[in-house]
């Protein structure tokens, strides 16, 4: 089973998670350069090697409209809050990894979800990692409602610190999408210790914000002082973990580090590990339904809600109900961890009102995502492995853009694939 293991001993952020997944993969460059034409605007994401307690490893910047984000540009205006600061502290007051020689704007911009939403409906990236982004802003913005005891609607995030945040979550999203990992494990978090300075004021660590988000998730403090976990990281590890633990028995096949910009005794960085485990599969919840009084389109839209939400699947089987209505059984699957938000969002999206729960085995094949270069530009093809077979597939959005872009239909596109 293919693994990424990911070690969080010294907390995490977005920008670090970028640079240690980015180790992993060999075509470095031509991903900054895909993150750098995703449409964000003003980003420009920067990568550069660097060291920390003599471990290389790489660094990512990111720059808007030529800046990078600081304290500086963080001010006082209602619902403002930190969520979009990515570096580590020292104790000497809340500093973020990214440069501090740049001056501010002497005007700045606060985006709600809304002007989010906006701005990520426009990314070229596909539907899938654009559902991922959405739902990591939207824990985050959710944390962030639930600390200031507002509506998610009136929360609003500073200009720079927005863009900033939306280039570290696409850049994972994207990184994590190309990975295809079957599992992701994530160490017990280290969240740091001590107080963070922040647009409100002195605030304990782990910040409001980041507690709320890893609730229920493994956490610890130590003797570093500072925010070593930030909102931004806390919600992309809670939203791709598969489970936090220790890491498994795997083959290592590549190892990424993703430094942070300040130096502490310990390295400052992420390590992630990626290899394959034992095939011994893994448990899932499958959780179930009877509905006899939906329309169809009620239907299709609580499906998008639960697969949005992280469903590993949903699907529906006609049945006749009661009286001899037809109806139809709703069936999600997904982690045992999640059954309980899912439970709550399909209460919510339909009618039923009772759920049936079973716990299952599930035994998958290992999947990774290669990039082929063709007559018609690269094209994604996924490779399935596992118990003695191998299954490709090319990537459906990378067929719909060709056949849209030369007139021709799915089939015709896969057949000149298939002759080249």
């Amino acid at each position: 089973m293919r693994t990424l293991y990911l070690d969080c001993s010294m907390g995490a952020a977005g920008d670090m998670l970028t640079a240690a997944l980015l180790e992993l993969l060999p075509e470095r460059e031509k991903i900054v350069e895909q993150l750098n034409g995703l449409g964000i605007p003003g980003v420009e994401v920067k990568c550069e090697p660097t060291k920390k307690c003599g471990i290389s490893g790489t660094h990512v910047t990111v720059r808007i409209h030529g800046q990078v984000e600081s304290e500086e540009m963080y001010d006082h205006a209602h619902g403002h809050d930190h969520s979009h600061e990515h570096s580590h502290d020292n104790g000497e007051g809340h500093q973020h990894d990214r440069e501090h020689g740049d001056q501010p704007h002497e005007h700045h911009h606060h985006s709600g979800m809304h002007e989010i939403e906006h701005i990520v409906e426009h990314l070229a990236v596909s539907e899938r990692i654009r559902k991922d982004i959405i739902s990591v802003f939207g824990m985050i913005a959710e944390a962030e409602s639930h600390v200031h005891g507002m509506p998610v609607r009136d929360i609003h995030f500073h200009e720079v610190g927005t863009m900033d945040a939306v280039a570290d979550i696409a850049a994972v999203c994207i990184l994590m999408d190309r990975l295809a990992p079957d599992q992701v494990i994530v160490s017990p978090v280290h969240v740091g210790c001590g107080q963070v300075k922040c647009a409100h004021g002195i605030l304990p660590v782990p910040a409001p914000a980041t507690a709320h988000i890893l609730k229920d998730v493994p956490i610890y403090g130590g003797k570093v002082q500072g925010e070593l976990c930030t909102p931004t990281g806390a919600a992309l590890l809670k939203y791709f973990a598969t489970c936090f633990g220790d890491m498994p028995v795997m083959r290592t096949a590549a190892i990424g580090y993703g430094m942070g910009k300040k130096d502490f005794p310990a390295a400052n960085c992420v390590r992630a590990l990626l290899g394959e485990t034992a095939e011994t599969g893994d448990t899932v919840a499958e959780l179930s339904c009877n509905v006899d009084d939906m329309t169809a389109e009620a239907v299709g839209f609580a499906m998008e809600v639960l697969f949005s939400a992280g469903a590993l699947e949903v699907y529906t089987v006609a049945a006749g109900m009661k009286k001899s209505r037809p109806g139809l059984v709703l069936h999600v699957m997904c982690r045992e961890s999640m059954k309980e938000e899912m439970a709550a969002l399909i209460f919510k999206h339909t009618t039923t009102i009772g759920i049936r729960e079973n716990i299952s085995r599930r035994y998958t094949l290992g999947r990774s995502v290669e990039t082929v270069q063709t007559p018609y530009g690269e094209v994604r093809k996924k490779i399935s492995t596992g118990y003695g077979v191998t299954r490709e597939k090319y990537e459906y959005e990378d067929l719909a853009r060709i056949a849209g872009e030369r007139g021709m239909s799915i089939n015709e596109v896969l057949e000149a694939l298939h002759e080249t």
